[in-house]
């Protein structure tokens, strides 16, 4: 059986299909990181530096590297806001009882013109302690970090989609 098709409906068809391969082009395009770039480098080691001081309830460090009006958003807990707020809640519910790591693969980082830069990534949380339940729970984050004079804060953080790991 043959089907005859007209040469505007032949036209139609060709242009459908070049728009359908350019949009599924467009969105498997997504920038990835560049893990020689400097922007990536810094905010990789803050990342580093912020959760070894998580792991290790080392308190100096978790003060050092929040801004002082530093607002969280938990998909869980809500917002908190303020530096000691948010390092006594790491203090009283992470300290002793999780230890968290990075997804490898899973770091975006991606400048903030004339403020500093957004960090991106999946983490999970290790129960490896005394309250261990078998449990590894996972969340993606969204951090905010602001360069001033030299010195990287963390201004803002949304935390979501926790749940059992993938």
């Amino acid at each position: 059986m043959r089907i005859s098709v007209s040469s505007s409906t032949r036209w139609l068809i060709v242009a459908l299909s070049v728009i359908l391969v350019s949009c599924a082009n467009a969105q498997s395009a997504k920038p990835t990181p560049n893990a020689q770039d400097a922007l990536y480098q810094t905010v990789a080691s803050l990342d580093t530096q912020l959760f070894n001081a998580v792991n290790q309830c080392d308190l100096k460090t978790l003060n050092a590297l929040w801004a002082d009006d530093a607002e969280f958003y938990h998909d869980k807990g809500g917002l908190m806001v303020g530096r000691q707020n948010i390092v006594d809640a790491i203090k009283n519910n992470l300290c002793g009882k999780v230890n968290r790591q990075l997804v490898a693969g899973t770091l975006e980082v991606y400048p903030l013109n004339g403020y500093g830069a957004v960090e991106i990534g999946v983490h999970r949380f290790y129960h490896p302690y005394e309250q261990d339940h078998g449990e590894v729970g996972e969340a993606n984050f969204i951090h905010v970090w602001q360069n001033k004079d030299g010195a990287w804060k963390i201004t803002r953080v949304i935390s979501y989609d926790h749940g059992a790991a993938k």
